[in-house]
């Protein structure tokens, strides 16, 4: 008998009305009906009521108006969290934009990518990061800018939005090609942020220290929108001062902790005043003794599941699960399935792909930005196709089990091998090149790097790749061989690389003294 779905009590389940899911109008009626009231608050003390965040949105939408920006176009943003992230987001939506956020260490072949996929004409760059933009063809860019002003900051007159219009291109890590941009409507993004959040109270705060180029700080900040709530933006976790920050500004949750957030914060020494903290609830991942004894000791209920980009939060708990590693049931308003490669149901315990499907149009993703190819191969049979092995128990509970694709996952960060791999080739006498997943601190993997021919001298690879890639893409590991074991369609054999993990002919960048850390923007 198939268990009846997890149905938080906190999300109604009904299609969205543009004014419940639509950034323009959910902002424009809290500015109205609340306009004193703390929308956002930055790490430089600024603070905006909900009245200031409409007037910042509608100088962020007059000036991106003023550059030629309108409904359907695209409109791109490289920015840390902060003020002007926020401007030039809420600034597209006004427009009926679409906004493209991307990540901050992006550089070399994978920005050139991202921007010419894009199509943006306009970027808001921050200052730091706009020499990059030199070192790579711009595409259609045409107007480089490093903020949103504009004289007078009134708008021409705003287009109507609706749930099924695309709000955002986020773009995710490639497995088999390039980054793929997901085309993200408002309804997705609105489920999402409600289904994750939307036990938050009016008036309560979120800390978001989610980067705003991903889902889940886009989703954090909508979850609070959704709420009547305040979301504290901050450019990073620091676990140090976490839960004095949390003291501070007074914040009941967080935009989650993932991985090594929560087991950095577990294995600190016990204090006196840990419950003395204001957090009430928070997504949790992975669940297991040591976080349940965490969120004990810290005074929080939790909840967790399973998300991606592409979807909206398929798989939830009810609060404070002690099923061990499980990621929940499907919630309301969604159906997995697990299947073989052939797309039919596996048995109960028996391992396959998890494909979703949404009972509302326009809650998940409506494919990818310039790619009907891999749209096709994601939503074949009508459902979306996940690319994560997951098994159920009998009691209709879903474990992730590991990656079907060879996407790698670091510090939180998504990492395609092929990206990875497209520059190890680049090196000077690299015939063939493999990246792959391999086990690393806290539950999380590290990148490992496998080349051929023999000679080539790992350090001076290493440092090749430095100004190439993001620094948490720079494997950590590499290993030299005189040739890489081929598949009979001559593909490189990665499975015997994860299957033989960190060998002794291993060399480690960090025991060689390389430790590589992102630039922090002010």
């Amino acid at each position: 008998m198939t268990p009846p779905p997890v149905r938080p009590p906190w999300f109604d389940p009904a299609m969205p009305t543009a004014a419940r899911s639509v950034l323009r109008y959910m902002l424009e009626d809290l500015a109205r009906s609340a306009p004193d009231a703390l929308c956002l608050q930055f790490a430089d003390g600024s603070e905006w009521s909900y009245a200031e965040a409409w007037r910042q949105a509608r100088i962020g939408a007059a000036a991106l108006q003023d550059l030629g920006v309108r409904k359907g176009d695209t409109s791109m943003a490289w920015l840390p969290n902060g003020p002007v992230m926020i401007r030039a987001w809420f600034g597209a939506a006004l427009l009926g934009a679409i906004h493209v956020p991307i990540n901050t260490s992006y550089r070399g072949g994978l920005l050139a990518h991202v921007v010419k996929d894009s199509g943006a004409r306009v970027i808001v760059v921050h200052p730091d990061l706009q020499p990059r933009l030199d070192e790579i063809d711009r595409a259609a860019l045409v107007h480089i800018v490093n903020d949103l002003a504009a004289d007078p900051v009134t708008p021409d007159e705003l287009p109507d939005v609706a749930p099924w219009d695309v709000a955002a291109i986020v773009y995710t890590s490639g497995t088999t090609g390039p980054s793929k941009g997901v085309l993200s409507p408002y309804a997705q993004i609105w489920t999402t942020g409600v289904i994750s959040y939307g036990y938050m109270k009016p008036g309560e705060r979120i800390l978001v220290n989610l980067p705003l180029f991903h889902v889940g700080g886009i989703s954090s900040v909508y979850g609070a929108l959704a709420a009547s709530a305040a979301a504290v933006i901050r450019d990073g976790f620091k676990g140090d001062t976490f839960w004095d920050l949390m003291r501070q500004t007074g914040c009941s949750t967080t935009a989650g902790f993932v991985g090594t957030m929560a087991d950095f914060m577990a294995k600190a020494p016990p204090r006196p005043d840990d419950a003395d903290n204001p957090m009430k609830m928070v997504v949790l991942t992975p669940v297991n003794q040591v976080m349940a004894d965490f969120a004990a000791r810290f005074g929080f209920d939790y909840i967790t599941g399973f998300n991606m980009t592409e979807v909206s939060d398929p798989l939830m708990t009810d609060v404070n699960p002690r099923v061990w590693g499980g990621c929940g049931r499907p919630r309301t308003g969604i159906r997995c399935r697990i299947v073989d490669e052939h797309d039919i149901e596996v048995q109960a315990g028996t391992v396959g792909e998890l494909v979703i499907r949404a009972d509302l149009p326009w809650t998940m993703n409506v494919g990818y930005h310039n790619n009907p190819t891999a749209t096709a191969r994601a939503w074949r049979n009508g459902w979306f196709h996940t690319g994560d092995a997951f098994r159920m128990d009998e009691g209709g509970e879903y474990y992730f089990v590991d990656r079907l694709k060879d996407a790698i996952r670091r510090r939180g960060e998504n990492i395609s091998s092929f990206e990875v791999e497209r520059e190890l080739l680049a090196y000077p006498g690299v015939h063939d090149a493999a990246a792959v997943a391999v086990p690393g601190d806290h539950g999380e993997d590290e990148v490992m790097a496998v080349v051929s021919p023999a000679g080539i001298v790992p350090e001076a690879l290493v440092r090749f790749l430095v100004p190439r890639l993001p620094h948490f893409m720079v494997p950590r590991y590499v290993r030299v061989l005189p040739d890489l074991p081929k598949t009979p369609t001559n593909k490189v054999r990665k499975v015997d690389f994860r299957s033989q993990g960190v060998t002794p002919d291993t060399w480690d960048r960090e025991a060689a003294g390389i430790v590589l850390k992102g630039v922090r923007l002010n």
